[in-house]
């Protein structure tokens, strides 16, 4: 364990109202042994007590325009440990020296490259046992370092001159910003998975309901990474801070989506864009085979991925070719366009009746 002042630890915590989280992880904080280290809170203009909970924490408090990644890049610019650790207000830590180890973890790793990021693995603090495998898929896939399955709630932990290197967090939207340094920092450096887990807070899947956040974010993902975010210009109420979200209702996200099928793209574009899609879905097949592990787990034991190690050893070697590509891409428009879009506007429409019918007003 690293008990050098030297090596101080500036922990930097992003917040907008979270004054009834963020006394959690303070507390938890303060527990943390075998480390140096100071908390800079990023605020993006809070109207509840979330300032005075910082300071009553011993946290440094620095205010900047609302959005993750400005208040981050605000905070790292005052923050002066020779590592940044940054965590999510609603995280919790239980072990005392989960701190003091992922440093030497990450300080052992940099022996061979300065490039070095780590992350925690996750579980979710949930409120109901509904979707049980769904969170043990979700939680499991935390542990691995491939691409996309890297975000913000599971910590991330650098040095400041990678952190400076990478230009910090980009400030062009308010959310994503977890996801373009981490897919930066695959590029550019190497990710280690940190020993030992935090959890977080499952309250967006809990009131927006797991699947339709799931079905949410692929779709997210999908046309970000494969460059097109006109779908984010279109859709401007996209993201939510937690404290505002509810029942997540999918069909506003479809009809975009057609909008621009039929105003942005064409049918030209619209094959180019769902063929890229099919490209994205197939270097991300192999979340198929990881799920029957996730499914078969009590059979399998913890930490037993033969499906995931058949697919990466034999299916993807297979299935790298252009046709390959247009055929998931159809398939991938038929799966949203034809099959969920109108699921949805039906199951939408039944829930908004049902909703007005029970309004207490």
């Amino acid at each position: 364990m690293n008990n050098s002042p030297a090596l101080l630890l500036s922990i930097i915590i992003p917040t907008l109202n979270e004054a009834e989280n963020l006394p959690a992880l303070l507390a938890d904080l303060e527990n943390q042994q075998g480390i140096h280290f100071e908390i800079i809170v990023g605020d993006g203009g809070s109207t509840d007590a979330t300032r005075a909970v910082a300071e009553a924490g011993g946290a440094t408090l620095v205010c900047s325009r609302k959005g993750r990644g400005t208040q981050m890049n605000a905070a790292a610019l005052q923050a002066a440990g020779e590592f940044f650790l940054f965590l999510h207000a609603d995280s919790r830590i239980d072990d005392p020296f989960l701190l003091s180890k992922a440093m030497d973890a990450v300080i052992m790793a940099q022996r061979e490259s300065k490039r070095v990021a780590g992350h925690f693995a996750l579980r979710f603090i949930r409120t109901s046992p509904r979707n049980a495998m769904a969170y043990r898929y979700a939680e499991e896939k935390t542990a691995f370092n491939r691409t996309n399955t890297t975000n913000g709630d599971q910590g991330l932990l650098l040095s400041r001159d990678f952190f400076q290197q990478l230009g910090g967090f980009d400030e062009s939207m308010p959310f994503l910003e977890d996801q373009r340094i981490a897919e930066k920092i695959r590029l550019q450096g190497t990710w280690i998975t940190l020993p030992g887990q935090i959890k977080t807070s499952a309250r967006r899947f809990e009131k927006e309901g797991f699947h339709r956040r799931y079905i949410l974010m692929s779709m997210i993902m999908g046309l970000h990474s494969i460059g097109s975010d006109e779908f984010f210009t279109r859709v401007p109420h996209l993201y939510q801070v937690q404290q505002e979200t509810g029942t997540l209702f999918l069909s506003p996200f479809f009809n975009s989506l057609w909008k621009m099928i039929r105003e942005d793209w064409g049918l030209l574009e619209s094959i180019r864009v769902f063929y890229r899609l099919g490209r994205y879905i197939r270097k991300n097949s192999w979340q198929m085979f990881y799920f029957f592990d996730v499914s078969l787990r009590s059979l399998l034991g913890s930490g037993r991925y033969p499906f995931l190690n058949f697919h990466d050893r034999l299916f993807a070697p297979c299935i790298n070719f252009r046709v390959f590509n247009a055929l998931v891409g159809l398939l991938c428009f038929i799966w949203f366009m034809a099959i969920l879009a109108p699921f949805f506007w039906l199951r939408d429409y039944r829930l908004q009746k049902y909703l007005s019918r029970n309004d207490p007003i």
